[in-house]
């Protein structure tokens, strides 16, 4: 770590670098919880470690520069402003991390990529409108907070 690298060599570090041009952060609320990392703690090992090297290799990317491989998507519609990781676990569930690329927040540095919340579901089956109310509402919550509630 703290060596320069290209954005394609993320997976094979341990953490971010302090070259990475986005900050990775988890939205806080005001009761303190942090729901991202709650739901990141909660799932397989092999899941946590996935999504640790995606998240790594989109802090390193220029901000909205990420291909993503599938991974890293730009939502629509009602989630528009927020990008989701997508990642296949064990038992065909399926994993979605739920995040904000923040470059307004005061007395950063550089840009932040905001874990916000998660959410898993089984194959073939849908997130519920309410479950996407939630994670706008927790967006919101960080994103009306300047400088933001991060952990």
């Amino acid at each position: 770590m703290g060596r320069s690298r290209k954005p394609g060599d993320a997976a094979k570090l341990i953490g971010p670098d302090p070259h990475d041009v986005h900050e990775i952060v988890f939205a806080k609320r005001v009761d303190g919880t942090v729901p991202g990392q709650t739901f990141l703690n909660s799932c397989p090992e092999t899941v946590r470690d996935r999504f640790r090297a995606i998240a790594i290799a989109v802090a390193a990317a220029p901000p909205y520069r990420h291909s993503g491989g599938g991974y890293w998507e730009a939502m629509h519609g009602d989630m528009k402003g927020f990008h989701e990781v997508r990642i296949d676990g064990p038992k065909r569930t399926h994993y979605r991390f739920f995040c904000l690329v923040d470059s307004r927040a005061k007395g950063a540095k550089k840009p932040y990529l905001v874990i916000v919340d998660g959410r898993s579901k089984a194959f073939r089956t849908t997130i519920s409108k309410s479950d996407y109310r939630a994670v706008r509402a927790i967006g919101k919550e960080c994103l009306l907070c300047n400088p933001r509630r991060l952990a």
